[in-house]
């Protein structure tokens, strides 16, 4: 089975973010990348059907050389080789349109990522790529197992639990509990030195959207303590100043 990981390469959930030429860029200055959590438990499981069922592993980035770190740790994972699109992911259309024409001419069984990245949160490119390959699409997938040509899913839905089965190939945006995080050993870090890591240039795209600018969240306000004694004070600023009620 040949199973494709795409991974993004976000700020770590620490960072403090700040914005550069008129808030139109991110200020990459101190902060430290690394692969959203989100496909690093894709990429744990894609390990785990590997090394149940055997195939192979391909991680998949589109970014600039300054995520080759980020593709090297996926290959002291587990991961057995690696592609990186030179581009700079400017939307989830455009990565999309990057990733299925890769997919479209290695012809995976299974493409395999996060439910979203934890930089943009908008869980679109499974949608997206599932889409562009006529292939079907699957998010949140809690839980996944491949039997013979097809893959059966557990997800969550509101008030309960959903079972979906569906023929190979497929898209599936992952999330936790459907695999244990992997910790790079010693030998992976070693082995990961040497891992073929491909680099293509990017297929053509038309631009459908365009920044404008980006804007950080309002600083937090200052905490009024109210008297337990007066309950009605906090009525009248939860309704005329919060305006929540």
């Amino acid at each position: 089975m040949k199973i494709l990981v795409c991974i993004s390469n976000v700020p770590d959930t620490t960072s403090k973010i700040s914005f550069t030429d008129n808030n139109t860029k991110l200020n990459t200055s101190g902060i430290q990348f690394i692969i959203g959590p989100y496909d690093e438990y894709a990429l744990s499981r894609a390990i785990e059907l590997k090394e149940a069922a055997g195939g192979t592993v391909t991680v998949l980035n589109v970014g600039e050389a300054d995520t080759e770190p980020t593709i090297r740790k996926a290959l002291a994972i587990g991961a057995d080789d690696a592609i990186r699109v030179n581009a700079f992911p400017k939307d989830a259309f455009y990565v999309a349109s990057q990733i299925a024409a890769i997919a479209k001419s290695e012809n995976y069984d299974l493409i395999l990522m996060g439910r979203e990245s934890i930089d943009y949160n908008s869980g679109l490119v499974h949608g997206l790529v599932g889409e562009l390959l006529g292939i079907p699409s699957v998010s949140p997938v809690m839980k996944l197992d491949v039997e013979g040509g097809k893959a059966v899913m557990s997800r969550e839905i509101e008030g309960g639990k959903e079972i979906v089965e569906a023929s190979l190939p497929l898209v599936a945006g992952c999330q936790e509990p459907i695999a244990e995080w992997k910790i790079p050993n010693m030998r992976g870090i070693m082995s990961a030195r040497t891992k073929p890591l491909k680099v293509v240039e990017p297929a053509s795209v038309t631009d459908n959207i365009k920044l404008l600018n980006y804007e950080l969240p309002a600083p937090k306000g200052a905490c009024k303590m109210i008297d337990a004694s007066t309950p009605e004070k906090l009525f009248d600023l939860l309704k005329n100043e919060a305006k929540v009620l």
